[in-house]
């Protein structure tokens, strides 16, 4: 996060830059169809999607909350509320997400080809379904894009939307194979007769509500989220668009340091300012993480989880940065609740990895969890790990420098994009409760 395009560009000034960076319009995105995407609203806020039927997507990414949940990790199956108000609800509970839920903004854009924090979903051809993901093989045929792909996960995650193994029939199937219970989650959806008569008139391939699968519903939630979240009204876009008031004087000088000396843009580059890699950042690890069966002591390894590469210990994936304003905390596991916070981390990640402090965190209160919440910072070889290994150049800057980066960071917010186009339901169609309503 924060590092500049590359070195040469810290002799440019702020004219050349201005020229480099292009307008984002909507032919950088794949099209969406309105119908599917109203679908796909319904869906997204509909907890008939949950093992338990308790939770939505929209709970942990929510139009009130700028497509996250401001927490830094969140709550899943069997928590309540939204936000810095989510309780847990049962102590059945024995994990909280094991990272930070992931703004929504732009994944509709053409260039996005890999998706979550270590990448373990991305375009490709591997399994011959037009992906690699966790499902492998056994992802289902016919999902139009990364999107549609991505949004069948959560639905199988037990601490995100399925539950306990134990508890119901979709996490009890998926216990048994992951592709196991997408069937049950399609049948469910399409015998409730709103959806049913949607999907028939929204898909030319569905001529009843019996033929709706997990490839259709997941196509609605992907045209949902394709439309619903595109933002690129900012100031800095309106910059971009040839505005030469669209930025105060701090901003511009920001703008400066982002492209220059701060060297923010060497992963933070392109028109979503992502280069979609992964980099080591030596953030304080806390939480279940992502452990490996392998593992002897919770951690997450990040990317190198997926790639079994030891090059690839503790990278994580490079988060756009649009609209950053508005999806506190930040880093994968949400370490630090303000963006000064996390950029001074990349100035410093040594001397910030030790002033770091557990109440920075913003974690649901769970006591029984709460014993295992920062053990990972308790192992002194797995922190000296984690520390030395960072991708972070040297960079120095004064108090004035970083706040005219937070000042730019600040131009990237959208204006009436951030709302979205459709917004949250009040009602949908299961009858079961809307979280925010």
């Amino acid at each position: 996060m924060l590092r500049a395009i590359c070195l040469s560009l810290a002799t440019l000034s702020t004219p050349a830059l201005a020229s480099d960076p292009q307008p984002v319009t909507e032919a950088d995105f794949r099209p969406f169809d309105p119908d599917k995407a109203r679908i796909g609203q319904q869906l997204f806020y509909d907890p008939i999607l949950a093992g338990n039927r308790n939770i939505s997507c929209g709970t942990c990414h929510h139009h009130d909350l700028g497509t996250t949940d401001n927490l830094s990790l969140g709550i899943g199956e069997g928590g309540k509320g939204i936000g810095l108000k989510r309780v847990v609800a049962h102590k059945g509970i024995d994990k909280r997400v094991p990272r930070n839920a992931p703004a929504m903004w732009n994944l509709g854009a053409k260039e996005i080809t890999v998706l979550f924090h270590d990448g373990r979903l991305s375009v490709s051809d591997l399994y011959g379904n037009g992906f690699n993901s966790p499902a492998e093989e056994r992802l289902p045929d016919g999902l139009p894009d990364i999107l549609a792909a991505q949004a069948v996960f959560p639905l199988t995650a037990f601490a995100e939307m399925a539950g306990h193994s134990e508890e119901n029939e979709v996490a009890g199937a998926v216990n048994d194979r992951i592709d196991n219970g997408w069937p049950i989650i399609a049948k469910r959806v399409r015998t409730i007769p709103e959806y049913g008569a949607a999907f028939v008139a929204a898909f030319d391939d569905v001529t009843k509500p019996e033929e709706v699968t997990i490839v259709h519903i997941a196509s609605a939630l992907s045209d949902f989220i394709n439309g619903e979240w595109r933002s690129f009204d900012s100031p800095y876009d309106a910059h971009l668009g040839g505005d030469a008031d669209a930025l105060t004087d701090q901003q511009k000088a920001g703008l400066d340091l982002f492209f220059g000396k701060a060297q923010c843009a060497t992963c933070h580059s392109g028109p979503f300012l992502t280069d979609q890699k992964f980099h080591a950042l030596a953030l304080p690890q806390f939480g279940p993480g992502r452990t490996r069966m392998f593992d002897p002591s919770v951690r997450d390894v990040g990317r190198m989880g997926e790639s079994d590469r030891l090059e690839d210990a503790y990278r994580f994936r490079t988060p756009a940065l649009r609209n950053v304003t508005l999806t506190a905390p930040y880093g994968h596991n949400g370490a630090y609740p303000t963006l000064e916070g996390i950029l001074r981390h990349h100035l410093d990640p040594d001397k910030s990895f030790e002033d770091w402090t557990p109440d920075q965190a913003r974690l649901p209160r769970a006591d029984w969890l709460a014993e295992v919440d920062f053990l990972t910072l308790q192992d002194a070889r797995e922190v000296a790990r984690i520390r030395r290994r960072t991708d972070l150049p040297e960079v120095s800057l004064d108090d004035a420098e970083v706040d005219a980066l937070l000042a730019f960071l600040a131009a990237l917010e959208g204006g009436p994009s951030t709302k979205g186009r459709l917004g949250r339901p009040e009602h949908v169609p299961s009858g079961l409760t809307v979280d925010g309503s």
